[in-house]
């Protein structure tokens, strides 16, 4: 039946769940705005803003996947927790660079890429009423993977992981429900934090006291410089007894938008997200997965090629800093460098307005520390994802932006 021409019409309104409210505004979206419409209007802009590697695969992987795409058996639905050969080169490799030993069957899953495989992890161990405990500053995900879950959040500075593992202790002990899960992520994004393996074993014990288990983010254990080998969490004794670790072939095998991911370690959370998965997806691509098993064999020297490149990126970036008056540590790990930006622009700009500067009157695309909750004021994040001569071109321009007599009127 039609309603009639001048009836006037009730709108009609959109509900939207409450998780999706309970989520801030998006902190970087007024920057990538301002981004987008410079290189629009034609504006060369130096992207240091997000951690997108900008570097190939090793060409064998590539010429896999296209083979691999031209057979026509590989276009059906794969299987959502990854092919048996994939998963196994994933134990193959945790127990040649961390002497870990894992069973393909019960103790790894694939995913589409790291960030997904956390989240769903997330989703997979929470639910109203459960707290997680997050490091702070935090890759937005920690966050926002609990709270869409319905969980509770609570961020602990994670710089210092002494303080962290003394913070963990004390809330684990006094608060009531008890945490039910601890995230970690080492090395740190965006801090570059790094740790050493008794940092686990302590962990393990906390864990085993407290009964919280544990999902430890590694997706940039890979990336290590000047000597430094990032542990895994499950190379900790009883690691294995109490959580999971994420890990990812973006990074080190430049596969960012292939979206291939890992979570290995307990097979109880790792079969409840399996159990998540295989409602969610049919699995990645199948091509994909079968290149993925190329790299994993057969290109372990690019991840070494790869760091290496990174960290002559880091060094460029941070001794150009340096020379512009910048308090900046060298990271040991991760593809970033975060640094405070001087006292005498924090006195008059938040991270986000500085970043806008920058990206205003400088053309260097960065991500302000906020974007990464209140820990985070007062530093940037630069991703090292430009080749040396677009950095130095970056700090020029961030130096004629900053010229001391712009800070005054």
């Amino acid at each position: 039946m039609q309603s009639e021409p001048n009836t006037p019409q009730t709108p009609f309104k959109i509900e939207v769940a409450d998780r999706v409210k309970r989520l801030p505004p998006y902190l970087f979206g007024k920057i990538n705005a301002l981004k987008y419409q410079k290189r629009r209007d034609g504006i060369d802009v130096i992207d240091l803003g997000m951690g997108n590697p900008s570097d190939m695969p090793h060409p064998q992987v590539i010429e896999k996947l296209i083979e691999a795409a031209k057979d026509e058996r590989n276009h059906g639905y794969s299987v959502s927790n990854g092919l048996r050969n994939l998963r196994k080169e994933v134990a193959l490799r945790y127990k040649r660079r961390h002497d870990v030993s894992l069973d393909p069957d019960t103790d790894i899953i694939a995913g589409l890429g790291s960030k997904e495989v956390f989240s769903h992890m997330c989703l997979a161990l929470l639910g109203p009423g459960d707290t997680a405990m997050v490091p702070a500053p935090s890759f937005p995900i920690h966050v926002y993977a609990v709270m869409l879950a319905s969980g509770n959040v609570i961020s602990l500075d994670c710089t210092a992981p002494d303080r962290f593992l003394s913070q963990v202790a004390t809330v684990a002990e006094h608060l009531y429900p008890r945490p039910k899960v601890l995230i970690l992520n080492y090395p740190h994004n965006p801090s570059t934090t790094v740790i050493e393996k008794d940092f686990f074993v302590d962990v393990v014990a906390l864990a085993r006291k407290h009964g919280f288990m544990v999902i430890h983010d590694f997706a940039y254990g890979d990336v290590c410089y000047d000597g430094y080998q990032a542990p895994s969490f499950l190379s900790a004794p009883g690691a294995r007894d109490v959580g999971v670790e994420t890990t990812t072939m973006s990074k080190g095998y430049n596969m960012a938008g292939w979206r291939v991911g890992f979570a290995a370690g307990n097979p109880e959370m790792i079969r409840a997200l399996a159990t998540i998965k295989g409602y969610y997806d049919y699995g990645l691509f199948a091509p994909i997965q079968i290149a993925g098993i190329v790299a994993l064999r057969h290109c372990e020297d690019l991840v070494t090629e790869q760091a290496m490149i990174y960290q002559r990126r880091r060094d460029v970036l941070v001794d150009g800093l340096r020379r512009l008056g910048w308090q900046v540590d060298a990271p040991k790990a991760t593809m970033f460098v975060w640094a405070k930006y001087p006292d005498e622009w924090q006195q008059r700009l938040g991270s986000i307005d500085f970043a806008m500067k920058l990206l205003e009157e400088a053309e260097v695309a960065v991500s302000p520390g906020r974007g990464f909750g209140e820990a985070g004021e007062g530093y940037l994040r630069l991703a090292l994802v430009e080749n040396e001569q677009r950095l130095r071109q970056a700090v020029r321009n961030i130096g004629r932006c900053l010229r001391p007599e712009t800070v005054s009127g």
